[in-house]
């Protein structure tokens, strides 16, 4: 019995291992950024020389984000075998406006970035639909089992989130503190995410092909959340 219990948590965990490993990759830049960004007055306050090339906090916080993200992009190559699509458009949407707040030292670029991802993740979700594509299943179609139906509906959820998602962060970029705003994209954005994507548990059973399948919509619907960064 020990030992059945044994192979069976051993199971478990390889099963959960490529999950936890993901989700640390994509959740470990932004938990840099954060600290990075809080602890930005002492870093530039002991090396007086950075304060040439870093005019704030959050500009500091940026070019060590855009490292992160590298980082994070390899390792997950190396680890995982592959870079999934949205974690990488995300690191390129990065890397492009980290740079410009880099080079004009104004952080409204990199507040934007949020914006223009999910903006471009949205349009590119609905657009599909427009000419008859769920395109999700393009990106999670080895995650989730769907009638077509089902493919639309989560599309089209997920299509209108994404605009969600964007205008939350104009709202709190624009009206609120650079601290603030850190802290609501590290620790606001991810539960929020996780929140509505298990909100779809109902549709991914719903729509599931075959009852046996009926157990793994809330493993897909965390994986899903995941890709948000």
């Amino acid at each position: 019995m020990v030992e059945s219990h044994t192979r069976q948590t051993e199971a478990d965990w390889e099963t959960l291992k490529p999950q936890i490993t993901k989700l640390a990759l994509e959740l470990g830049p932004l938990v840099v950024f954060f600290i990075v960004n809080a602890q930005a007055e002492n870093i530039l306050g002991a090396f007086p020389a950075l304060q040439a090339w870093f005019s704030q906090g959050i500009i500091l916080a940026t070019a060590v984000f855009m490292v992160a993200m590298l980082i994070s992009l390899v390792l997950s190559k190396l680890i995982m075998k592959r870079v999934p699509v949205m974690p990488l458009v995300t690191g390129v949407v990065v890397l492009i406006f980290g740079s410009l707040t880099l080079y004009f030292q104004d952080s409204t670029f990199i507040k934007l970035k949020p914006t223009i991802t999910n903006v471009l993740f949205g349009s590119v979700l609905l657009g599909g639909l427009m000419f008859g594509q769920s395109l999700l299943r393009y990106v999670f179609g080895e995650v989730y089992h769907l009638k077509d139906r089902g493919w639309y509906l989560m599309t089209l959820r997920w299509g209108l989130f994404f605009f969600v998602l964007a205008a939350l962060n104009e709202i709190v970029w624009r009206n609120f503190s650079d601290d603030f705003w850190v802290a609501f994209k590290v620790w606001g954005i991810m539960p929020i995410t996780m929140v509505f994507a298990m909100a779809q548990v109902p549709l991914l059973t719903r729509y599931a092909p075959d009852p046996k399948e009926v157990e793994s919509p809330a493993k897909a619907a965390v994986e899903a959340a995941q890709t948000e960064t």
